[in-house]
């Protein structure tokens, strides 16, 4: 039952978007993932230091590439969270599930009838869900949500790579909020910074604390509990999201945009199971 605590992962995921797109009102997605970034580096440095992690990497080329990766990743889907109904940014934030397995097939991996499959079945579901976009006059916003998972899939590459040469997850996290503060205070330099008041400060600590606790949750339900229904638990994220649209915005998904998020959701759900079942081959 350990798996359980994705649907505590994905709630929590699910309230820092509704703490974005409420910060969006006063702040910029760059400023939202700066102080998200860092606050987390805060966080991530105090739990370095308890638990005796060293931040010296022999991986640093690796660690920069998924510090960059991620920090792009992010800061697109906060973006596409300021432009798009909530659970819509989140559905093609989630298409990373279904880049990560194309990533792990350029790396090796022997692509199966199952999983090709689960790439059609997905990329289906992405010009589905686009579509009513494009009569929206959202289609930047589509395309930058699909965009974050594209990125979001390579980070997950990148932390896989991480994790199979024996990189610590604190010292990995630790390393993705240190060059996403860094990458976002660096822009800030060139824009303008919008001054912190009580409201949009708790939001702001809000949408660090939400994330920081749904990792958390996240973390426990993928390394205690069952891989591949963990993955499929994750995708609550969208339900909850789009309840959460419901009573904050109105914002009402129509019935070809429900059918686009269940081929996406089966496809990320199946994506998953025929990546763990395929091996990757070695050099």
């Amino acid at each position: 039952m350990q798996s359980l605590w994705m649907i505590a992962a994905s709630f929590l995921f699910a309230c820092m978007g509704v703490c974005v797109k409420l910060a969006a009102e006063s702040h910029s997605a760059v400023e939202i993932t700066f102080y998200r970034s860092f606050l987390s580096l805060l966080l991530m440095f105090g739990l370095v230091r308890l638990n005796g992690v060293s931040l010296r990497t022999a991986h640093w080329r690796w660690q920069l590439t998924r510090g960059a990766v991620g920090f792009s990743a992010l800061f697109a889907y906060f973006y596409a969270i300021t432009l798009l109904p909530l659970a819509t940014a989140v559905t093609l934030n989630y298409t990373s599930a279904i880049f990560l397995a194309v990533y792990l097939a350029f790396a090796g991996m022997r692509l199966r009838k199952g999983l090709l499959g689960a790439l059609v079945l997905g990329l289906a579901g992405v010009v589905l869900l686009l579509r009513p976009t494009l009569h929206a006059d959202q289609l930047a916003g589509g395309l930058i949500g699909l965009g974050s998972g594209v990125l979001a899939g390579m980070a997950y590459f990148s932390v896989r790579e991480l994790g199979a040469r024996g990189e610590p997850e604190m010292r990995t996290v630790f390393y993705f909020s240190l060059v996403s503060s860094i990458g976002a205070g660096s822009w800030l330099v060139f824009t303008e910074l919008h001054a912190v008041d009580l409201r949009s400060g708790l939001l702001l600590l809000a949408v660090a604390g939400f994330a920081t606790a749904a990792q958390l949750a996240m973390t426990r339900a993928y390394t205690r509990g069952k891989t591949l229904m963990s993955a499929a638990l994750a995708y609550s994220t969208v339900i909850f999201s789009s309840l959460f649209g419901m009573l904050f915005w109105n914002e009402v998904l129509g019935a070809m945009s429900w059918a686009a998020i269940g081929l996406i959701v089966l496809s990320g759900i199946a994506a998953t199971h025929f990546s763990r079942a395929s091996p990757v081959e070695q050099d």
